[in-house]
């Protein structure tokens, strides 16, 4: 797809290789700022104001969908100037916290609670009728967040059921699903469980590697699985833990090798000396952020085609780094609370108060 002028040049200056060097050259501040436009969002009129957008997906420019609060499912195919209203008949009661989107025609929505709350819907025509595919029928389960390998293969996951992190899979793009066995998970922490802030709490990358965020237990630990979710390994994070308000709330990783996880304490009157971590090596060990984010952030996305850059959301500002998570600078101070981008640069956020807005720069 076709980029704009301005988009090209944000692109080149972001993956430019040193004349000597096959890792490309992390890019400053001043750098960006002299090859484009700082970045920002462009708010988009979903018609919406009583809903909060936790869940989104971000196809394109062109194509995005989210998901709230009261059942709310929109979209758009025109890069937000119209947005319909596709939200499943009967959910105006449910919660909306994830969604992934495979074009403009397919989805799979996950509804967040305890019990019958926690359910599972998918589209093939765009919203215009959905299936239920899952619903929770145990009591001790409270699903979090969903993540797709591919169109066909993805998994879902649940705060702890007697000890550990439940694992919902798929195989046929949420047409059935499965509950994975227990015995490769790691037992949970007492009071630990994922946050259902932005859909970004369970995260994959490539066609085998998936990466779980916890808090609200005396460690904030991201848990990575090589096998679609049957085996896991722990890590420890840097990011504030003790509390069940503090944790890693999101996690993106732009190849098996490198991520990043963001979160803090989401009350407005705690502080969040440590909202930010990275990772080289898979996540086995996180590094605290140099310069990291001034304040809780409950999303986070790398900018497509680079290696250095992404952007980290939440309720006081977005944030830009552009060199891997050690750095980060804030550019806009609205609220949102989850972040999404597609492959041709369409980066999107979404929040509270129907607030949806794509990147421009």
């Amino acid at each position: 797809m076709a980029l704009g002028a301005s988009c090209v040049a944000v692109l080149a200056a972001l993956t430019a290789v040193p004349a000597q060097a096959g890792e490309p050259q992390p890019l400053s501040p001043d750098a960006l700022s002299s090859n484009a436009r700082s970045p920002h969002w462009e708010l988009k009129d979903t018609g919406s104001p009583a809903v909060r957008f936790r869940g989104l997906a971000a196809v394109g420019r062109n194509t995005a969908w989210v998901a709230g609060t009261q059942g709310t499912v929109l979209r758009t195919t025109d890069g937000g100037a119209n947005w319909r209203n596709v939200s499943p008949p009967g959910a105006a009661e449910l919660q909306f916290r994830d969604i992934e989107a495979f074009d403009a025609r397919r989805a799979v929505v996950l509804a967040i609670g305890e019990g019958e709350a926690s359910r599972v819907y998918r589209t093939e025509d765009g919203g215009r009728t959905w299936t239920e595919s899952f619903r929770n029928t145990d009591a001790k389960a409270f699903y979090d967040s969903l993540t797709f390998f591919d169109s066909r293969h993805g998994l879902a996951m649940s705060d702890p059921v007697d000890g550990k992190f439940r694992i919902l899979s798929t195989g046929d793009g949420g047409r059935t699903w499965k509950v994975l066995p227990s015995a490769g998970m790691p037992a949970a922490q007492e009071g630990e469980a994922g946050f259902a802030a932005s859909g970004q709490c369970l995260v994959s990358s490539g066609s085998r590697d998936v990466w779980l965020a916890t808090g609200g237990a005396a460690r904030a630990r991201v848990l990575h699985s090589f096998d679609r979710g049957l085996t896991w390994t722990e890590s420890d994070t840097p990011v504030p833990a003790g509390d069940p308000a503090r944790g890693v709330f999101a996690l993106a990783f732009r190849d098996r090798a490198h991520g990043l996880a963001v979160g803090g304490d989401y009350r407005p009157d705690q502080t969040s000396p440590q909202p930010a971590a990275r990772t080289t090596d898979g996540g086995r060990a996180w590094q605290p952020a140099d310069r990291p984010p001034p304040a809780y952030r409950s999303g986070v996305a790398w900018l497509p085609h680079s290696r250095t850059a992404a952007l980290a959301v939440g309720p006081t500002g977005t944030d830009l780094t552009v060199d891997g998570g050690r750095t980060w600078r804030t550019v806009d101070t609205g609220s949102y609370d989850t972040v999404d981008c597609g492959p041709d640069l369409g980066c999107w956020a979404a929040g509270e108060q129907g607030r949806v807005a794509r990147l421009e720069w």
